[in-house]
Order: structure tokens, then sequence, then C-alpha cells
């Protein structure tokens, strides 16, 4: 019987923690990027989260780590259909601008859970669009 494959939403915070955080960070978010049993789904709005702040600040290896991820998940480019349905989920939840945006596209996607280093008692907890899942439990 064939294993169904997790489709997992990381959000940017999950992305820094794995480039550069402390070990005790780090470790986490590179386990779920090395997991052969996920697919990675994302959004221009994560990328645009990352990108052009490490191209600003000149970190290169940095950028290249960030593009390669976007590379390989399966992206979701309709920002149209993302913006309806944050501002929906925003009014519904109260869910904060970027989140909401985030949590749209992990809906409109598919993603079984959203991944995010935001401590539990943040307003992205209240979306029910996709289980919200704190990197570190």
């Amino acid at each position: 019987m064939l294993e169904r494959l997790t489709r997992t939403f990381l959000d940017s915070g999950v992305l820094i923690a794995a480039y550069n955080a402390q070990p005790e960070l780090q470790i986490p978010a590179l386990t779920v990027l090395k997991d052969p049993r996920r697919i990675f789904l994302s959004s221009p709005y994560v990328a645009h989260e990352l990108c052009p702040k490490a191209l600003f600040n000149k970190r290169h290896l940095e950028y290249r780590f960030y593009r390669e991820y976007f590379r390989r998940a399966t992206m979701l480019n309709d920002v149209g259909l993302i913006l309806e349905r944050a501002g929906r989920e925003a009014a519904r939840s109260g869910v904060g601008a970027m989140d909401s945006l985030h949590l749209a596209a992990a809906h409109l996607l598919g993603a079984d859970e959203f991944l995010t280093t935001e401590r539990p008692n943040k307003s992205i907890y209240r979306s029910s669009l996709v289980k919200v899942v704190y990197l570190f439990e």
C-alpha cells in the first residue's frame, strides 16, 4: 500500500530557522525539509518575504537556499484568488494580513498542514482554513 505524502505549507519563519537559526530551532526545521514523505507548497508571498531581503543584505547563499526551496515547492501564483480568499479569512477570524495570505494559499493548494514558528497564542491559530502546526511542539 502506498503511503500518502503530507502536503505541507511552510511559513517563512520555518525557512529562516532552517537556514540560520540556533541548533535547537534549526534542527526541527531541517528535519521537516529533509522529510521525503512531504510535498512542499508555497506562494509568491512567502518568496517575497524572504528573497528580496536576502539579496538586499548581500546574503547570496541564503538567497540560493530559498530559491532552491521555491523551485521544488508546488507554487500557487494566482494572487487574485489568494487575495480574495485571504480577505474573507481575515474578516472572519481576525488573522493578520500576511498570515491570511499564507493560509489562503495553503488552503487553495490543499495543504494538510501549515507549519509555523508562530507561538500557539497568536491569531494565526484562529483560522480553520488549514491545520496550523507549531514547528517546535
